[in-house]
């Protein structure tokens, strides 16, 4: 398949169940509640050494938090409901209770209710208060900047992590042209995030790797440096960069909708923009059962 001068490949993104919440991080004004949404996202790239995957998803205006104030949601990902719990607790704890003017919100109602605010107030030292209202319960800890307001729980719900795109590029300026228009048009969907750096990773992994203390090594056949020294390769002489983006997920459908919108950024620039292939990141089916194959994608398909 062919678009624009830009060669989608046959293939599909393999991706896996996860467990996923929403929570929605308000304060005085919206770069107060930027700041505490970056921290509390922050070593949230991938669950292989983060414990999570976590994002901010998008800003949200006073008409539409809790609380009336300008206000960022967040998703975070983990790959069991006891791990989500964990970090949920530290990161807020951490990263949003210490952070002045802010508070923090269950961002979905319905599911597995963890703690959100229930541990954290133990910080008020005996002086915490809660307060019911239409059937939630907040708690109300002082601080010194006045009072922090927590939710008492958030729910946890099934999610969708490892959808991925691989950008094939003629040089490092248009690999990155292609990657950040891709998670920009991926960045108006709701329900998603891209967990990496600017939503981009460049150091692509395999499974498995000749040291046996790792279970994951550098993707040596999408690596333009090891062309003609790899036992084998992806590219060819012309690509020269090769950028990758890992989509999560609240639904299969948001995976697919979310990739599908930043193959459709990328073919708009092109081959005349350097981008010369679009694939897909999988494992033969063996890692989990979310199959997105790119031309279905493409089609107006799902997985």
């Amino acid at each position: 398949m062919n678009r624009n001068g830009v060669a989608i490949d046959e293939t599909f993104a393999e991706a896996f169940p996860m467990k996923a919440t929403r929570l929605v991080i308000t304060a005085h004004n919206i770069e107060w509640a930027r700041h505490a949404a970056v921290a509390a996202t922050g070593f949230a790239t991938s669950v292989i050494a983060c414990g999570c995957e976590a994002g901010i998803e998008r800003e949200m205006p006073p008409g539409e938090t809790p609380d009336g104030r300008p206000g960022i949601s967040v998703l975070i990902f983990s790959m069991s409901g006891k791990e989500l719990a964990k970090q949920i607790e530290r990161r807020v704890g951490q990263c949003v209770l210490t952070c002045p003017t802010t508070a923090v919100y269950a961002g979905i109602d319905e599911g597995e209710a963890v703690a959100l605010g229930k541990n954290l107030r133990f910080f008020g030292d005996g002086w915490q208060i809660s307060k019911m209202i239409g059937g939630k319960r907040y708690w109300r800890v002082p601080v010194m900047d006045g009072e922090f307001v927590a939710q008492e729980t958030t729910a946890v719900v099934k999610g969708v992590g490892g959808g991925n795109l691989l950008l094939l590029a003629r040089d490092t300026d248009a690999a990155l042209a292609a990657a950040e228009a891709a998670v920009a048009a991926m960045k108006k969907l709701p329900n998603v995030i891209m967990p990496f750096p600017g939503g981009v990773v460049r150091s692509g992994s395999k499974v498995g790797s000749k040291y046996p203390a790792l279970g994951a090594s550098t993707n040596d056949a999408f690596c333009p440096t090891l062309v003609g020294l790899a036992p084998k390769t992806e590219l060819t002489s012309e690509t020269r960069c090769v950028m990758e983006i890992v989509i999560d997920g609240l639904t299969e459908a948001d995976v697919g909708a979310a990739m599908r919108a930043g193959m459709d950024a990328g073919i708009a620039l092109g081959a005349a923009g350097g981008l010369l292939r679009i694939s897909a990141g999988n494992y033969g089916g063996k890692l989990g059962p979310f199959h997105f194959h790119l031309h279905k994608l493409m089609a107006g398909g799902g997985s």
